[in-house]
């Protein structure tokens, strides 16, 4: 009955269907296109939750495993499957593209259809991302992602520095993965296959890890993006449209990440361990930099921009502790941060519909004319500094106790960091909320709405549930992990 109904292969394909469908519908109709869009990707999502549904949390094996054969006599196919790394990756990638088009459903006016054809590609291209188990394909998904990006950031960014963003996003990203093309070839020549369950069973040289790694790292650092390969991030994040914030910080950010766990530390180990004080220093670096330089910055988006570049900075400290507790907080603070982002972009594209500026001066005592606004940035912003009882917290937590059996002195300036995250998060939060009201000339004031706080609630509850009942997720994660730092144990 599995093979028949087969979750992953059923989530993997809906958005293609809702594309045929959006296809054949005229663009005068918004309002159909709109509902579309909106129907496949709720399909799409509640198909992905029984993958986690039916997922057997007592295994390390990936799960839905499917083989096509794409060209036998090249050992080239076409290979998908989950694990406890990616399922939730999944999720969070099928819930955000949910968001996404509601935000976007009064918002873009123009080339609606176009727009709604951009996302529902885009999803089923991360969902590939997160699925696939050969190499190749990988690295194809990989990088196709940048086209409707660059689209969404191109035709539909909120400013008129729009193109140089989008052109500055897709050649940071494009030139950073040319390397990783250049090892795929030569692994496939090597091992004569991209199927990555065999390659995690062949023996390379030294020096061969040592370059696979580096090319790979050159391509998953500026996805994540590490400093001082983060310059594009803040730009396109001022550009984009709310939607694009939310799936960029969401989860195009996290493929730099899950690539280092899918692909470098277990296909490279000995090249992982020797550079590791290299990631721990940029790590650092990234943590510490990227806060002080969020306090100076002006505009909203910039501000939670800067701090995803901190706050993934932690997340790389986690990944390469390369002991369960790091690798496990890691993947938590990920998904966190895919969703405390999100929220937080969320309402500044609510403040921005409505005043038409992110300029942090213009804004003072909102409190005042829009109290349930203001409580959802409160919470989320605790939830960014990591609050006890917030998913962040887990994260933080779990990173902290991983680091510190690896290096204590690591672990205190990483602590550092989260002061400063404090700083800059509790200090925008009262400029924003608190005060006298600036937007005085504004005849009406509009809370947050009926749609508004239907995106808004259901993260305040996920990210609760994270925080209070963390074992649902790390119960799933944990043999997937433990597999992981398997291939180190004989270096």
């Amino acid at each position: 009955m599995l093979e028949i109904f087969n979750p992953l292969i059923i989530t993997s394909i809906l958005p293609l269907v809702g594309l045929v469908f959006l296809l054949v519908t005229p663009k005068t109709d918004v309002q159909s296109c709109r509902i579309i869009t909106l129907n496949t990707c709720c399909l799409t999502f509640i198909s992905s939750l029984f993958i986690w549904i039916c997922f057997d949390q007592n295994s390390s094996y990936f799960q839905f495993y499917k083989t096509f054969n794409w060209s036998s006599q090249l050992n080239l196919y076409y290979i998908i499957g989950v694990d406890g790394i990616s399922v939730f990756f999944i999720l969070l990638t099928t819930f955000l593209t949910i968001l996404c088009i509601l935000v976007s459903w009064a918002g873009i006016k123009n080339y609606v259809k176009e727009y709604l054809i951009c996302f529902l590609f885009l999803e089923f291209l991360l969902i590939q991302v997160f699925s696939v188990l050969d190499i190749l394909l990988f690295y194809i998904y990989f990088e196709s992602v940048l086209m409707p990006m660059f689209l969404i950031i191109g035709i539909w960014g909120s400013r008129e520095r729009k193109i140089r963003a989008a052109y500055q996003f897709f050649l940071y990203t494009l030139i950073g993965s040319l390397l990783m093309l250049i090892s795929l070839v030569l692994i496939y020549f090597n091992a004569g296959t991209t199927d990555l369950q065999i390659l995690w069973g062949f023996s390379f040289t030294e020096l061969q890890q040592v370059f696979f790694w580096l090319a790979f790292f050159a391509s998953f650092s500026v996805k994540i993006p590490m400093v001082p390969f983060h310059i594009w991030l803040p730009e396109a994040h001022a550009e984009a449209p709310t939607a694009g914030s939310v799936i960029l910080a969401g989860v195009l950010l996290k493929m730099g990440g899950y690539g280092f766990l899918r692909f470098s530390i277990p296909l490279f180990p000995l090249a992982t361990l020797y550079f590791t004080p290299m990631i721990y220093t940029l790590s650092l670096v990234a943590a510490v930099y990227a806060s002080f330089t969020t306090l100076r910055q002006v505009d909203l988006k910039k501000i939670i921009a800067y701090s995803s570049v901190a706050h993934m900075g932690f997340v790389t400290i986690g990944i390469f502790t390369l002991n369960i507790q790091g690798v496990e907080g890691s993947i938590i603070l990920m998904l966190s941060h895919g969703l405390v982002s999100s929220a937080l972009f969320l309402c500044v594209g609510i403040l921005y519909d409505r005043y038409k500026t992110r300029i942090l001066k213009y804004y003072s005592g909102l409190v005042q004319v829009m109290p349930l606004f203001v409580i959802f940035f409160f919470f989320f912003s605790f939830c960014n500094i990591g609050f006890p009882g917030t998913s962040s917290f887990i994260g933080e937590l779990l990173v902290l106790t991983g680091s510190f059996q690896s290096n204590a002195f690591l672990t205190f300036i990483t602590s550092f960091s989260i002061i400063l995250s404090a700083c800059y998060s509790i200090w925008l939060l009262n400029r924003l909320s608190f005060g006298f009201l600036k937007l005085t000339y504004l005849r009406t004031f509009q809370d947050v709405s009926r749609r508004e706080f239907l995106m808004l609630s259901p993260l305040v509850l996920i990210i609760l549930w994270m925080g209070l009942a963390p074992n649902y997720f790390l119960n799933e994660i944990h043999f997937s992990v433990n597999n992981l730092l398997e291939h180190l144990s004989n270096y």
